[in-house]
């Protein structure tokens, strides 16, 4: 693997699907490692009621889309779907993709998804309950399937909570995503790494990666020190990739 990886968020949201794939494909053309979308059904900004695609269905065609980079949801909500369906469904991603789908899978947030679509909102810690349920289940659901995943398909969690989510981490991830600023970061992901310790899992097994704004695009070296090697960017439509490319250049020009 390579010293730093470099990915771009895709928001699903205000777009067509021929602006949101051609997108797709001029961030794969540019050279970045990872491309993801977020799993939402309503824009999380601008026209609340804009138009927005579903996100596991949209990962088939990223899959389909792209012949390179490893593509994900950043990140699942894990009170959407069964367990084992879910597994069913990244299984079948895997084959699509020839191997690079990543499992991007968090508890859950926006509430307005939860109320429109008839799910249980509850609590924050009702809903990381769930998620800690669910992550045995998924990895026992992909040793059963047939055809079987064609790799070990790796599993991000994305959160901070320190008491449950990054020991869920520490347990069951192989990659870990948060937000800044770069203090903030590198206190989360000291603590993962105390709960790695905790529980006799290697630090280094769990990549570290993290969403800078545009804005930090020219500071990017305080998350290097805070431990971040993965730097995945959020942009919305229309796509200027400008920012993208400069993304790009900072990780070519680390050797």
């Amino acid at each position: 693997m390579p010293r730093f990886r470099v990915g771009v968020q895709l928001h699903p949201q205000h777009t067509t699907y021929a602006a949101f794939a051609d997108a797709v494909q001029r961030a794969e053309d540019l050279g970045v490692d990872t491309i993801w979308n977020w799993d939402h059904f309503y824009p999380l900004y601008g026209a609340k009621d804009g138009p927005h695609f579903e996100g596991w269905t949209l990962l088939t065609a990223m899959a389909m889309l792209t012949s390179r980079a490893e593509v994900g949801c950043l990140v699942t909500c894990n009170s959407y779907r069964n367990p084992n369906l879910l597994a069913d469904m990244a299984r079948t991603v895997d084959h699509i993709s020839n191997g690079r789908l990543i499992l991007g899978i968090g508890s859950g947030w926006f509430e307005r998804d939860y109320n429109e679509y008839g799910y249980e909102f509850g609590t924050a810690p009702g809903r990381l309950k769930d998620l800690g349920a669910s992550l045995p289940v998924i990895v026992e659901r992909w040793a059963k399937l047939n055809p079987p995943p064609t790799r070990n398909i790796p599993i991000m969690i994305g959160g901070g909570g320190e008491k449950v989510t990054l020991k869920l981490t520490a347990r069951y991830a192989t990659m870990w995503n948060s937000f800044g600023p770069p203090d903030k970061w590198g206190h989360k992901n000291q603590v993962l790494t105390d709960w790695c310790n905790q529980l006799g899992r290697n630090p280094a097994e769990i990549e570290r990666t993290v969403c800078p704004s545009e804005s930090e695009l020219d500071s990017l070296d305080a998350y290097v020190r805070a431990g971040a090697t993965h730097f995945i960017l959020g942009m919305g439509a229309p796509w200027d990739m400008t920012p993208l490319k400069k993304l790009v250049a900072w990780r070519d020009a680390q050797g």
